[in-house]
C-alpha cells in the first residue's frame, strides 16, 4: 500500500467525522458556551467515567459557585465536595481542588498549554490534557477516552481489553494516525460524539455512521467483539455499621473521613465493625452514653473494587463530652439546615431518610 494511499485514507477517516459533525455532532454542550480552557477544563474532568447528562447539572452549579480558577483555589474543600456530593469519584474533586492552587500559584492563574506541564497536574493524564488543549486551544494532540477507545477499537478490529499495555499502545498509534492537522477540535469533539451517540456500547447505529465503510467490525458484524472485556474478578465484600447517632435536639453526628481513599474527604456517618458493640464504642470513642434505637434493613454500595454492606444502626445520645468534638473530625449535623458539607450518596439518601422518618413523611 503505497504512502499517498494510507494518507489519503486518514484523511478520509477525519473529513468523515467532520462533515458529519457539521450536521450531527453536540455544539449547544454549557462547557461549548462561553468556551475558556478552565470550563473545559472542569468539564473533561467530570466527564471522567461520567456520561454527559449527569454532569451537565453538576457543572452549572460547579460554575456558577466558582466561576474562576482562582476561586476554586480559594474555596474550602468542604465547598467543593458539598458542590460535587452525589457526582462520584470523588479524588477527581479533591485533584481539581489542589491543581487549581497549583495553577493559580506558579501559572498566574492560566492553565498550561505545553502537555507536558497540564499533565503534571493533580488528575491530568495524557488524554485529558490533549482533549483541554485540542479543544480549547484547537492544538494538534490525540485523546483516548473511553468513548474513542470504543470506536478505533471497532474501526480497526483491535482485539484485547483497552487497559492491556499493548492493546491501549495500538489504539493510542490509531488516535494519533486519524487526528488531522486542522479543525482538530472539531474533530475532537466529533469522535468523542461519534462513541457517545452511535457508536455505543450497545446496539451501535451502523447503519447511519459516517465511518462505517472501513470499520471492520461493522462489515464483519462483530461490533459486539470489541473492545475485549475486562477480565472478570470477583469482587472482595466489606460490612460496615453506620452509626446515626442523634443528639436529644436531632442534630446527626457525622465524621470526617481521611483524606484519602474511598470518600475521602468527605463527612460520613461513624463506622464500626458488624462485631462492635455501639453503646461500647460510644462510650470509649466518645465518652457518650447513648440508647440504641433499632437497626434498619442492610444495603449494598458497590464502588470499582469492591461492594459495600452496610447496617444502618439508629442510636440517641444522651450526652457527649465536648473534649471529644474535634472540630475537623466530628460536627453535628441539622438536617433541616442547607450545610455545605461534602456526603457520598449513600450518606445522603439516610440523612433524607432520617428527615422524613422524623416529620412523619412515609
Amino acid at each position: 500500500m503505497g504512502y499517498c494511499f494510507v494518507t489519503t485514507i486518514l484523511q478520509d477517516f477525519s473529513q468523515r467525522l467532520l462533515s458529519w459533525f457539521k450536521t450531527h455532532g453536540r455544539k449547544d454542550l454549557p462547557w461549548q458556551q462561553d468556551k475558556t480552557p478552565y470550563r473545559v477544563w472542569v468539564s473533561e474532568v467530570m466527564l471522567q467515567q461520567t456520561q454527559v447528562a449527569t454532569v451537565i447539572p453538576y457543572f452549572l452549579k460547579f460554575m456558577a459557585r466558582f466561576a474562576t480558577v482562582e476561586m476554586l483555589a480559594d474555596a474550602s474543600l468542604d465547598d467543593l465536595l458539598h458542590i460535587w456530593s452525589g457526582l462520584g469519584y470523588y479524588a477527581r474533586a479533591r485533584n481539581l481542588h489542589r491543581a487549581a492552587t497549583i495553577v493559580a500559584e506558579r501559572h498566574q492563574g492560566q492553565l498550561p498549554r505545553d502537555l507536558e506541564a497540564m499533565t503534571a497536574l493533580p488528575g491530568i493524564g495524557r488524554s485529558t490534557a490533549g482533549a483541554i488543549l485540542a479543544l480549547a486551544h484547537g492544538d494538534r494532540h490525540p485523546i483516548l477516552d473511553g468513548n474513542v477507545k470504543r470506536v478505533l477499537a471497532r474501526h480497526g478490529a483491535v482485539e484485547g481489553w483497552p487497559g492491556d499495555a499493548a492493546v491501549e499502545r495500538r489504539l493510542w498509534q490509531d488516535a494519533e494516525r486519524y487526528t488531522p492537522y486542522s479543525d482538530v477540535a472539531d474533530y475532537t469533539q466529533a469522535i468523542m460524539d461519534l462513541g457517545a451517540t452511535l457508536c455505543t456500547r450497545n446496539a451501535p447505529l451502523c447503519p447511519v455512521c459516517p465511518v462505517a465503510g472501513d470499520c471492520r467490525s461493522a462489515h464483519d458484524g462483530l461490533w459486539q467483539k470489541y473492545p475485549g472485556k475486562k477480565p472478570v474478578k470477583q469482587l472482595p465484600v466489606q460490612t460496615k455499621v453506620f452509626l446515626m447517632l442523634t443528639d436529644p435536639q436531632g442534630n446527626v453526628l457525622m465524621e470526617r473521613r481521611p483524606p484519602s481513599g474511598v470518600w475521602g474527604g468527605l463527612w460520613s456517618f461513624p463506622e464500626l465493625a458488624p462485631e462492635e458493640n455501639v453503646a461500647s464504642w460510644c462510650r470509649h470513642q466518645l465518652a457518650a452514653q447513648v440508647e440504641v434505637m433499632e437497626s434498619w434493613p442492610p444495603f449494598r454500595h458497590t464502588f470499582s473494587h469492591f461492594h459495600l454492606d452496610i447496617t444502618p444502626v439508629r442510636a440517641v445520645a444522651q450526652s457527649i463530652d465536648p473534649a471529644v468534638m474535634e472540630p475537623d473530625r466530628f460536627i453535628w449535623y441539622n438536617t433541616d439546615q442547607d450545610r455545605r458539607q461534602g456526603l457520598s450518596a449513600p450518606v445522603a439518601r439516610l440523612l433524607q431518610a432520617m428527615r422524613d422518618d422524623a416529620t412523619g413523611v412515609k
